[in-house]
Parts: C-alpha cells; structure tokens; sequence
C-alpha cells in the first residue's frame, strides 16, 4: 500500500468512527475507500467490519455514563446481536465474490434509504404503544435480523439499531445512542472472529482504519452531545448514493 493510500484509509477510519458514533453509516465512508486503494469487495467489507471495532469500543468508553443502568436490558439484547452476527458472518463468508459485489450497490442504496428515513422513524417515538424500559422478544428477534444484515454489510448497521431501539424501547435519545454502540461492537466483535478465524482479512488496512476510527469516535461522541446529526446525516446519504450508483455501473 502506497504512503497515499495508508493516509487515505486512515482519514477513511476517523471520518467513519466519527460518523458512526454520531449518525450511524460509517462503512458507507470506509468501504468506498478500501475499494478505491485497490481493496476487492468482499474483502473490504470484511476490513471494515474488524478496522472500525476500535471505534465503536471507543464509542461505548465515551458514552458509559449513558450506559450506566442499561445492564438488565442490554443482555438478552447482547445475546441476539451476538446470534444474528455470527448467522451474516457466515453467510457472506459463503457468498462467492462475483455474488456479493454484484449485490454491493444495493446494500450501499439500502444502507441510504435506512439512514434517509430515520428522522420519520424517530417521529413514531410519540407513539410507542410496544415501547418499554425492559424490551421483549420483538426487541430481541428485531436487533437478531439487523444483526445478520449488519455482519453481512454494515453499512447503515447502527441506523438499523437505533430505529428498533427507539421504536421498542422507552428511554432518551443519548441512552439509546450508547445502546446503539454497544450492540454495534458486539455484533461486529462476533463478525471479526469468524473473519479472523477464516483468514480473510486485510490485516495493513484493518489497523490504518483502526487508529483512525478509535480517535474519531472520541470526537464523533462529543460531537453527537451538542451537535445536530441531521447535516452529517444528508451528507453520508448523497454520498452513499453517489457511491451506489458509481458501483451500479462499473
């Protein structure tokens, strides 16, 4: 990897641990980057998955005032992530590569539309007829079917997980966000050991993007506190599209 290339996807890393600590879509800033520095797609999206762990433990350091508490109701949640992450894993292993970057650019649109259509999914929290403070089995059986999507291609991963929460569980916006972060890293946690094990990783690109997206969550966390996700959000969206479309016809 050239001197350019290491800073291309180390900058790719912090934006991206930024932006999921923040919004959610990060793999939508750090996957284009691993394909444009010669990275094939699988591979790449494999690379994200253990490059951006560092940023969503980082995440979850910086929000654990807004995770004290939430213990009772993580674990059954933790242990559908867990399950539904090693299901994607597995299955993107056996999807050949031809397969997968032909299906690439509509996870990449798919990942946009989720992101797009929060803000209407976080008007439903006026009405939470299912809501609670200790979530159910929908809860569970919700974040175990984002989990196999995110293992499989994370991009729009913590969008998927913030709707559900936000939908299913009664509590703030910032509580939830550090949720959001915790299941985000334990799904990508279980997805990076089967990679490993399967010998499938990038491991150069994998530590550029893990230096970047560790420093970027400590920054992307003080800037969710204060900022509006809303301008970051239109930003990642007209992006992802861009890339999606760029990928539909190559």
């Amino acid at each position: 990897m050239t001197p350019g290339a290491a800073v291309l996807v180390s900058t790719a890393g912090f934006v991206a641990g930024a932006v999921n600590a923040l919004a959610g879509g990060g793999t939508l800033v750090a996957f284009p980057a691993l394909l444009a520095v010669g990275v094939p797609p699988v591979t790449a999206n494999i690379t994200c998955s253990v490059g951006l762990l560092t940023g969503y433990a980082g995440g979850s350091v910086a929000y654990r005032r807004e995770l004290v508490g939430q213990g009772p109701r993580a674990r059954g949640l933790v242990i559908a992530g867990l399950l539904g992450g090693l299901v994607g894993a597995v299955l993107l292993l056996l999807t050949p590569g031809d397969g997968f970057r032909a299906v690439v650019p509509y996870l990449v649109l798919l990942a946009c539309l989720l992101l797009a259509v929060q803000p209407r999914v976080a008007a439903l929290l006026a009405d939470r007829g299912v809501a609670a403070d200790h979530p159910g089995w929908q809860a569970q059986v919700a974040i175990g079917v984002g989990a196999v999507y995110g293992a499989y291609f994370g991009a729009g991963l913590g969008v998927v997980m913030l709707a559900v929460l936000g939908i299913l569980v009664s509590d703030g916006l910032q509580r939830l966000n550090a949720l959001k972060g915790l299941l985000s890293l334990v799904i990508n946690l279980v997805a990076a050991l089967v990679y490993a094990i399967a010998g499938r990783v990038d491991w150069l690109a994998a530590g550029l993007l893990s230096v970047g997206a560790v420093l970027g969550a400590a920054a992307g966390v003080g800037l969710a506190r204060r900022l509006p996700a809303e301008v970051v959000r239109v930003g990642i969206v007209v992006t992802g599209v861009v890339v999606g479309v760029v990928l539909l016809l190559t």
